[in-house]
């Protein structure tokens, strides 16, 4: 039998429960504080509401939300390993009335990440044991957790709930994220150290779990290159990248002038300088343990049919392994 295992940043997948509040502010002894909130909601029902910086957390616009949702439904994998998704859920919802049910297992653990976004797990496949590492940490930073959105361990059953098939690994790393009053050169300097200790992390977790012929995949966005120095982690650790050479559902969108076009078909997200060509980069990898690599058949990426992106900005990926 064959089984797609795949990976996708929803980008913002929040709530679709939005309301407005006002925030009334005065100050008490040159400190200013909050001394009323009004909160205005469509139906008379209490909701959670979350903020960051100060600001309302935005849902997902409904349009969307339907634009990933169709792409996942086209995509039609087994297992999909999916990025910043709010909590639980909404992952649960998205499942249930976007994707009508396909997925009946989903999982999140919540994580450490001040923007509230989170790593999680759809499966047509039953679950085994679920694993979070987001209290895990780095020899060098032995007091501060490495993982803002998690490293979250998943066993997938075969149907019948007998055996594991293999075992899923999905985070999101380090993202390229810098504030304008930042030293740019200093930013991005940390922003790489941050991003190759939180990969060192991940596989030295694998390598404490796992066996040498054991079946897995380390998965997820990790916001860089397959071939960048920040990931030597992972192919010292002898990891197979599923996405070496794969295919795409459709050609990608024509650049213009026709020498911007990307020279090959292994990425996932776009990123255009001003003034200057645009950046084809595999930030979504599929990586494959050395016994699952021997299952691999092909691998695939869901071209988007605009540059800016479909739904998000980063492309699904995922392989075909046949067992």
């Amino acid at each position: 039998m064959d089984i797609t295992v795949g990976t996708f940043n929803l980008n913002n997948l929040f709530s679709r429960y939005n309301f407005t509040a006002e925030v009334e502010i005065v100050s008490q002894g040159g400190i200013e504080v909050d001394s009323e909130v009004r909160f205005t909601f469509a139906e008379p029902v209490g909701y959670v509401f979350r903020s960051y910086m100060g600001k309302l957390v935005e849902q997902k616009s409904p349009a969307e939300r339907q634009i990933i949702a169709d792409r996942i439904r086209a995509m039609n994998v087994d297992v999909l390993a999916v990025q910043e998704v709010e909590d639980i859920g909404v992952l649960r919802q998205f499942a249930l009335e976007d994707l009508g049910g396909m997925y009946p297992y989903q999982v999140l653990v919540e994580g450490n990440d001040q923007r509230l976004i989170d790593v999680g797990l759809l499966s047509r496949y039953p679950i085994g044991g679920v694993t979070s590492w987001r209290f895990a940490v780095h020899p060098d930073e032995p007091h501060d957790y490495i993982f803002s959105r998690d490293l979250l361990e998943v066993d997938i059953l075969d149907p019948k709930k007998r055996e594991r098939l293999f075992t899923v690994f999905n985070t999101h790393l380090k993202s390229n994220y810098t504030r304008w009053d930042q030293d740019a050169e200093e930013a991005r300097a940390r922003i790489l150290e941050r991003r190759r200790r939180q990969a060192e992390t991940v596989a030295a977790i694998v390598e404490a779990r796992t066996r040498p012929n054991s079946s897995y995949v380390v998965t997820g966005d990790m916001n860089d290159g397959a071939e960048a120095e920040s990931l030597a982690a992972f192919r010292a650790a002898g990891w197979v990248n599923g996405l070496a050479a794969p295919k795409e559902t459709r050609p990608a969108k024509s650049e213009r002038p026709a020498e911007y076009n990307a020279p090959h078909t292994s990425w996932t997200h776009r990123y255009k300088p001003n003034r200057q060509p645009p950046q084809f980069e595999l930030y979504d990898q599929v990586w494959l343990s050395p016994s699952l690599a021997r299952r691999h058949v092909d691998g695939w990426i869901d071209r988007r049919t605009r540059h800016s992106g479909d739904g998000s900005d980063h492309d699904p990926a995922w392989v075909t392994l046949r067992f």
